[in-house]
């Protein structure tokens, strides 16, 4: 890269979070093409920063290397030792970002941090006197932050499914069995539709009954319809597994691939169905239109998939909604009636309301 001026942008984590940030890193690549944004995340964020140019990665270890104050200082010391930047972007806002912009203040550095309007959002999620209005969307926080530090952009539209192009990862002249297993879905007979279910969520309160769940599941199995199953190592793979190997068209790669194979894969679906976790906003990057399903959680905190219509959100009407902004607080009701009220009828019209043309 011949670029002279640089900036650095931090968001550590969680998956979800960080997806969000790759619109806004698009957009400001855009606008300041004579800048080198240096983004550092965990290791997982390679594959879904790669596409973007003028882009340097910069993998954080927490676990070992920067874990801890003196972590940090090592990690304040490597940056500072790469050369000088114009800004940094905090784009996480906790302790160890605080910690680290405080540095390159003290430094002499301009530096910007995110409003994640904590207040505004207790009083969207509180039980009593709940304010129930739209707050900002996470993305247009990440876009004001660049804007506290210097940078104004319009935001531009998202190329998700040339970004993440899958014709490497479906190409018939694969040597290796899973891309051709992966191949084969995608050519010979025709077919309703390809549809990708991601049952999983960090947090039980934003997740759908299995036994929903598989009755969906169960019904979309019919016809010509392809169904692929998303979801973790561990215990999640092993419940995909056992129910892909029930299905007449169903397969699951859980486990097996790296994330910017999962995008690719992702891209080539007609429609993703999914909980208010990772998954929806992967599938959003990659362009594919997403029916996800919502109980402790809303919309309306500000961390809906980018590029989804608001009606494929599948929701219940109650008063407690939303109880939490992340979905990791029991139930006040104690009944789960925001989840167990949602049926695998609903679900199915949304998927079925529109005419999804294959990519």
């Amino acid at each position: 890269m011949t670029q002279n001026k640089r900036i650095l942008v931090f968001r550590f984590s969680a998956l979800g979070d960080v997806a969000m940030t790759i619109p806004v890193l698009w957009s400001f690549s855009r606008h300041y093409s004579d800048y080198e944004i240096w983004f550092v995340s965990r290791p997982f964020a390679k594959d879904l920063v790669e596409p973007i140019p003028n882009i340097r990665f910069f993998p954080i270890d927490l676990k070992d290397r920067h874990n801890g104050l003196r972590g940090l200082f090592r990690l304040f010391r490597e940056l500072k030792k790469s050369g000088g930047f114009e800004a940094v972007v905090d784009l996480h806002g906790v302790l160890r970002t605080h910690i680290l912009t405080l540095l390159f203040r003290l430094s002499g550095v301009k530096t910007a941090q995110i409003n994640k309007g904590r207040k505004e959002k207790e009083a969207l999620t509180r039980k009593n006197n709940k304010i129930f209005k739209p707050l900002p969307s996470t993305v247009s926080r990440y876009q004001a932050t660049f804007q506290k530090a210097g940078f104004v952009f319009e935001m531009v539209s998202f190329p998700g499914k040339k970004l993440y192009d899958s014709e490497q990862l479906i190409s018939n002249n694969a040597s290796d069995n899973r891309t051709k297993e992966i191949a084969a879905l995608f050519t010979g007979s025709e077919k309703d539709l390809t549809i990708g279910i991601a049952p999983f969520a960090r947090h039980q309160w934003k997740m759908w009954p299995l036994d929903k769940m598989w009755d969906l599941i169960s019904r979309l199995d019919n016809g010509n319809n392809q169904i692929i199953l998303f979801g973790g190592r561990g215990e999640e793979q092993n419940k995909l597994e056992e129910w892909a190997a029930q299905l007449k068209k169903g397969t699951t790669f859980a486990g097996q691939l790296s994330l910017g194979e999962e995008l690719r894969l992702m891209a080539k679906l007609d429609v993703m169905i999914s909980m208010d976790s990772a998954n929806m906003h992967l599938a959003s990057l990659a362009g594919t239109r997403v029916v996800s399903i919502w109980g402790a959680t809303h919309p309306y905190a500000g961390f809906y998939g980018i590029g989804q219509e608001l009606e494929d959100a599948v929701q219940t009407d109650l008063e407690c909604r939303p109880c939490s902004v992340f979905g990791n607080k029991p139930c006040h009701r104690g009944d789960f009636a925001c989840m167990m009220r949602i049926t695998p009828q609903l679900i199915l019209k949304k998927v079925t309301n529109k005419i999804v043309s294959p990519q």
